[in-house]
């Protein structure tokens, strides 16, 4: 990952956090409407119902080891320890993001189920074969080598493990590649979000395939997840979120005022929001 992305995402995500929290909770990821986007909830609960029903479109019954990579402030991590009385493991780029995951891990009785570190989910610390379950919920998109961050996650997942990843894609381009226009949308949302690029679903599935994943499955689950972006906008010009915005620094302002780049990216088809799972073949578990 190079020096100068990396550095853009931490501080991002060091000024922003914090904010998030305090105005949105624990979960940074968008939420679950139903699968055609109009049932109508709290956006806490929304982001609640996305982990479930990721869980139950990948048929995750039980999991004993978890690897939570792009972990915030330990949302999902916390969440998946104490339903399935697992251990977690975060890892993020943010220092800020993982000393604030470790005090809600303290503050929920999880640290000793969990450990949260700052670390490249293109040069993982861990042993080959260390997870049943390696999760990746809206961090694929701030990756710049795709098929790196790919390769890493099968390197740690164990045989019979399942790789759950959870993504910001384009439309597809094998009927009409981007346009001038859509490439143009992009970029701006690159620029605000530090997103290197994102891909297609398509082109997961094929680096999944090529790596040896099995059982591959893959879902787009763009229209249940759209009306997330509205919820935002409109928490986000509260007088408590402005006040916030003011003491986050710049980086989290533009963030906030191009919340309509996400929003009209789903409208016109050129955002999409991927799935995709498949297990590491050579052994048999019943944990996942």
């Amino acid at each position: 990952m190079s020096a100068t992305l990396y550095k853009q995402i931490q501080e991002f995500y060091d000024a922003s956090s914090g904010l998030w929290e305090e105005i949105w909770g624990e979960h940074m990821h968008h939420g679950y409407y139903g699968a055609d986007g109009t049932e109508k909830k709290n956006r806490r609960q929304a982001q609640i119902d996305l982990i479930e029903e990721i869980l139950n479109w990948a048929d995750v019954q039980e999991t004993e080891n978890i690897l939570d990579v792009g972990c915030g402030i330990g949302g999902s991590s916390l969440y998946l320890a104490a339903k399935f009385h697992a251990k977690a493991t975060g890892i993020t780029l943010s220092p800020v993001q993982a000393a604030r995951a470790k005090e809600r891990a303290s503050e929920f009785n999880l640290s000793t189920q969990t450990n949260f570190l700052v670390a490249n989910a293109l040069e993982m610390p861990f042993a080959d074969n260390s997870f049943d379950l390696v999760w990746s919920l809206e961090s694929g998109e701030h990756m710049p080598d795709k098929t790196k961050f790919m390769q890493e996650c099968y390197r740690v997942l164990k045989p019979g493990g399942k790789l759950i990843m959870v993504t910001w894609c384009h439309r597809p381009t094998d009927e009409s590649p981007l346009t001038t226009d859509e490439q143009q949308h992009l970029a701006k949302i690159y620029q605000v979000y530090c997103l290197p690029y994102v891909i297609s679903l398509p082109e997961y599935e094929a680096i999944a395939s090529h790596l040896g994943l099995q059982n591959v499955r893959t879902a787009d689950w763009s229209e249940a997840v759209a009306p997330f972006w509205n919820v935002v906008i409109d928490s986000a010009f509260t007088p408590k979120a402005i006040f916030g915005l003011l003491r986050s620094g710049w980086s989290t302002i533009v963030g906030a005022l191009s919340l309509g780049l996400m929003q009209r990216g789903y409208d016109r088809g050129l955002i999409r929001f991927g799935l995709l799972c498949g297990e590491k073949g050579g052994g048999v578990m019943g944990s996942v």
